[in-house]
């Protein structure tokens, strides 16, 4: 269990806070996007992200809770700089027009946070792009998003001579959740071959290994292009927020009722997150996982190069995005 493991080779542990992994650290001349940032690990992140003087920009759907949080974090850090922008990962077009503003803002962009996510529905449900619903926002808005951003990202890497990081928020299911060949890409849109359940081969196990499996790749692409942008993945931990909907698939209830007792608290659940996105220790590292703020060996399947590369090519034919 996470309470008891010890200090890593980052000098911190599962137990540490956000606060505490970014103590000291000014991230003043940083500007972060961090999708999903109303809830949970994101809300606690673009808190934590804006105490450090990072200008955040919150990705949200809900612009309006959006704004009622920026007016709470500014009430409570006076210096916080915070924009709120809507997007939607159910909508590629969503993405798209999130990303066109962005770029049309002139705003710098040092670090993306690809948080947002939801659990598998109960029911085989399709995207506003007719996609199953948890690939297409756990992975494919976030696929999108990404590849739309790094131009952005790597001229202000240029002008700044300053490291980009991109965070993909991914989770230890990868390595329960999935079939031995890791992804059955005839069945992804497949009503018939959809699986709910927190056990077993869920459609939310498939996305967390996606997620893994797109950072390596881009870690690949951005190293052989030579451009100064890291890429890496994490598991925040169990934590009982509200992505444990009411609507979430058969044996969530049971994850809840478990996350009670053995689970991190929101503050020690972004750790991980801030810690690779500010951290100088994390400088230059790419292409990791990591867990409770250390570096650990995701799963074979997540580590497969020629998969990685065949999510890719698979992601591509849906979002058309080039890079």
């Amino acid at each position: 269990m996470w309470r008891f493991g010890g200090k890593g080779e980052s000098g911190f542990c599962a137990g540490n806070t956000a606060e505490q992994v970014t103590d000291g650290i000014d991230g003043s001349a940083q500007t972060a996007i961090i999708t999903g940032a109303t809830n949970g690990i994101g809300k606690e992140t673009a808190r934590v992200l804006a105490l450090r003087h990072v200008h955040v920009v919150m990705g949200v759907r809900n612009v309006n809770a959006g704004k009622i949080l920026k007016d709470n974090l500014l009430q409570e850090i006076p210096y916080a700089r915070i924009d709120v922008m809507e997007i939607d990962l159910n909508s590629l077009d969503s993405v798209r027009e999130f990303a066109s503003q962005y770029i049309s803002s002139n705003l710098p962009l040092n670090i993306l946070i690809n948080n947002a996510g939801i659990l598998a529905p109960p029911k085989f449900t399709l995207s506003k792009d007719n996609i199953e619903q948890t690939f297409a926002v756990n992975h494919l808005g976030q696929f999108l998003l990404t590849n739309l951003l790094l131009e952005t990202m790597n001229k202000t890497a240029q002008k700044t001579r300053t490291e980009g990081r991109i965070i993909n928020v991914s989770s230890d299911m990868h390595r329960y959740s999935v079939h031995k060949e890791g992804i059955r890409f005839e069945t992804i849109n497949d009503e018939k071959s959809y699986n709910s359940s927190a056990m077993g081969k869920s459609a939310y196990g498939l996305s967390k290994l996606c997620n893994i499996l797109h950072t390596n790749e881009l870690a690949r692409r951005l190293k052989e292009e030579g451009v100064d942008i890291t890429a890496n993945s994490l598991h925040p931990g169990l934590i009982a927020t509200n992505i444990f909907a009411p609507n979430s698939g058969p044996g969530y209830w049971l994850v809840k009722t478990i996350a009670k007792y053995t689970s991190k608290n929101i503050e020690q659940g972004a750790s991980t997150t801030c810690y690779v996105a500010l951290h100088p220790k994390v400088k230059g590292i790419s292409g990791e996982y990591f867990v409770d703020n250390n570096k650990v060996e995701a799963s074979t399947l997540a580590r497969d190069s020629d998969l990685a590369k065949k999510l890719w090519d698979y992601s591509l034919s849906f979002t058309e995005a080039k890079h």
